[in-house]
């Protein structure tokens, strides 16, 4: 009953859509104001590389599902079969949760912020007047009642209809930002100009956090050997083949949905930027382009928030089982799935700050489990010759991961401190 465990029935294209639904999401929408703080060059420049790094290491993620026979179903087996049974969990458990819990309370702000524009939208209230506009936080748990209801699907498999219908979303709204943002008419005064800074300490921590949020944007490593599990193997044709299909075409639309949005976002606003407000949200014309596009969020935040749930439910759920030397079921579902649902919606409501959230939490946890540990697990168990170009490129990467794991994470943690500081909490 456990969710990885259910069955291995997946076809490529599942592996496809819960990768689309997991790598594109809302990331895609703050990358033209992660260009500000970084300009043209450097800007695509750490796209491209942020980019070719995600996706090697995602596939020596899959070339690591199995080895010597043996299938690792999850991220922390991967884990323990290179640093031991206790170390490799000390290790993957904690990060690969805050990832989970970091994402999921991203995406349940995002689709409180699109709800609450659409309402704007539609009524015609400007969303800056809180007088006749939804408060966030009722938009917030009111998505948050939605994902107390598809949090019971047990596994993987019973989601994949919600994950199609997701990535779908994320293709269509992610192509709706930037075409909107293309139709909105560019102000003849627009400036690329690195924004105004109070001393250099300021100008770096804004670019560390300009790397955070494209960090989150390019990272879906936390989850991919659990979709992989849902994968049949043979000797004829091991699972990697399957998920490797899946990631290319997955990262195939996250280019075409990432490199469009940051440029002509960048294009059009040039470094007047909102830190608490995505794309969509800035938009306000044409009406019923950007309700629709709000609409696609909130859907693909529907099943986003499910695939990084699951492994986390997994593991909780299994742990909870042996502990209590119980059979699990619909009582032990309910009880943690919907504690997990009450526990982000909280962390949603408390720190409403979208750009800065996600440069944290891409700082924090995405990038050690996206450029450090697969690197680091594929020199222990694959023995690359020291020296030799396969072992310098990881050396590159983890050294490239170390970097942007401390950048990130500080310039993030100290735009979220200036903004509590002022922030007044639950109004």
């Amino acid at each position: 009953w456990l969710s990885i465990n259910d069955s291995w029935t997946s076809k490529w294209w599942y592996a496809a859509v819960h990768n689309i639904t997991a790598v594109i999401g809302a990331g895609v929408l703050s990358l033209h104001a992660a260009m500000v703080d970084l300009s043209w060059a450097p800007g695509i420049f750490v796209l491209c590389v942020i980019g070719v790094i995600s996706l090697s290491t995602m596939w020596q993620m899959i070339e690591l599902h199995e080895l010597d026979g043996k299938r690792m179903d999850r991220y922390h087996e991967l884990g323990q079969r290179a640093f031991g049974k206790k170390l490799g969990l000390w290790i993957v458990v904690p990060m690969q949760m805050l990832v989970e819990i970091g994402v999921d309370t991203v995406y349940l702000l995002t689709a409180g912020k699109s709800i609450r524009k659409i309402h704007s939208l539609l009524y015609g209230c400007p969303i800056q007047d809180s007088s006749c506009n939804w408060e966030l936080r009722y938009c917030i748990m009111a998505f948050a009642s939605v994902q107390l209801l598809l949090s019971q699907l047990p596994h993987f498999t019973s989601i994949t209809w919600v994950s199609i219908i997701a990535a779908f979303m994320s293709l269509g709204y992610s192509t709706i930002a930037w075409v909107a943002t293309l139709m909105r008419e560019r102000s003849p005064t627009v400036s690329y100009e690195f924004p105004k800074a109070t001393s250099t300490a300021d100008v770096i921590f804004r670019v560390f956090s300009s790397l955070g949020q494209i960090s989150f944007a390019f990272a879906g490593h936390n989850i991919v050997l659990e979709i992989q599990a849902t994968i049949p193997s043979t000797i004829e044709r091991p699972s990697k083949i399957s998920a490797w299909n899946g990631a290319l075409l997955a990262y195939t639309m996250t280019i075409l949905c990432y490199f469009p949005n940051a440029l002509v976002g960048y294009y059009v606003f040039g470094n007047q930027k909102n830190h608490d407000m995505h794309v969509l949200e800035i938009l306000d014309k044409p009406v019923w382009l950007v309700a629709l596009g709000n609409a696609m969020v909130v859907t693909h935040m529907c099943g986003g928030f499910q695939i990084f749930a699951m492994p986390l439910f997994d593991n909780v759920e299994m742990l909870l089982t042996n502990l209590w030397k119980v059979n699990g079921g619909i009582n032990l579902r309910l009880l943690v799935r919907s504690i997990y649902v009450a526990f982000t919606c909280f962390l949603a409501v408390t720190f409403p700050f979208f750009d800065d959230l996600l440069a944290f939490v891409g700082g924090i946890a995405f990038v050690p489990t996206t450029f450090l540990l697969p690197c680091i697990i594929w020199q222990i168990l694959r023995k690359p010759r020291t020296l030799g170009l396969p072992w310098l490129a990881n050396m590159a990467c983890i050294g490239v991961g170390f970097f942007l794991t401390i950048a990130s994470t500080a310039g993030g943690l100290r735009n979220i401190l200036l903004k509590a500081s002022h922030y007044q909490f639950y109004k």
